[in-house]
Order: C-alpha cells, then structure tokens, then sequence
C-alpha cells in the first residue's frame, strides 16, 4: 500500500535535511532507495528495495541499498524491524507506532495506541539499560490468512 503524497513529500523533505545536518551528500541513488521505502507502508526487506529500484537505476548494486539502509538507520530515517522469518525488513514510518506481524504470510502492519504509547518501563527491562523507545508488536494471523484457512476448510 502506498503512502499519501502529502506523507511521501514530507519524508523526503526530513531525509534531506537530516542528511544536510549530518554532511552526507543526497545522491540520485540514496534518493531512490529512500523513496521506495518512504512511499510504502510495506515494510520491505533489502533485496525487495533493490529489485525495485534497479527498475529504475539499472547500475546500482546491492551493496549500495545496504549501505544506504545502514545510513536511513543510524540517521533515524528508517526503522529495522523483523518478521516472523527471514530478512529484516525496513519501515520509513519513525511516528511512534506499533507493529502487526503475521505469523503465517510475514506481513507487517503499523498501528497507533496512545495507550500502549504511555506503557511504563518494567523495572526488569531498565536494569538492563536505558530503554530509548518502546515499540509494541503483535504476532498472530492477519485477516487475508485467516480467510484463505476458511476457504480451505470449507471445500
């Protein structure tokens, strides 16, 4: 699913100020990578990225998305975060949200809670060291899986 143009301009506009502050040139191909991954809610893992963008930028390598990813990290640009299995995936989201992980499919969706925004730190948690940012997922089945179960049991 895409994200509003409103949204993908205002993510853009972050990015480049953010890589203004930090000394790091806005190259044609950051450019591309970072706006693949800030125009979806997909959350798509690295090679997703660079199969997309090479649509586009037939030069670029994949060790260009994964330096570029490395650097939307350390920047605060993007989110890693890790389905069930496999790769971990990226999310150009940083609003305070949470995530839904399929366990069945591996699709990750954001939502919002004020609620869960507000959880205290368990003491347990804090001994550990200072906790930065608190992020909630869920894991369970989403609803294309359990519509596709359905329909098997029913034939």
């Amino acid at each position: 699913m895409a994200v509003s143009k409103a949204s993908l301009e205002q993510r853009v506009t972050r990015f480049a100020e953010a890589c203004a502050r930090a000394g790091i040139k806005v190259t044609h191909q950051r450019m591309e990578i970072f706006c693949e991954l800030a125009g979806t809610e997909e959350h798509p893992d690295a090679e997703t990225i660079y199969q997309r963008v090479r649509k586009r930028v037939t030069g670029i390598s994949r060790d260009t998305v994964y330096r570029t990813l490395a650097t939307l990290e350390a920047q605060g640009l993007a989110r890693r975060t890790e389905a069930a299995a496999g790769a971990a995936r990226y999310d150009a989201n940083t609003d305070r949200h949470h995530h839904f992980v399929c366990s069945e499919c591996g699709r990750i969706g954001d939502f919002y809670s004020e609620a869960w925004d507000g959880l205290s730190v368990p003491p347990e948690a804090a001994e550990m060291g200072r906790v930065e940012t608190v992020c909630v997922e869920l894991r369970g089945r989403c609803r294309k899986c359990q519509a596709r179960t359905r329909k098997r049991k029913t034939r």
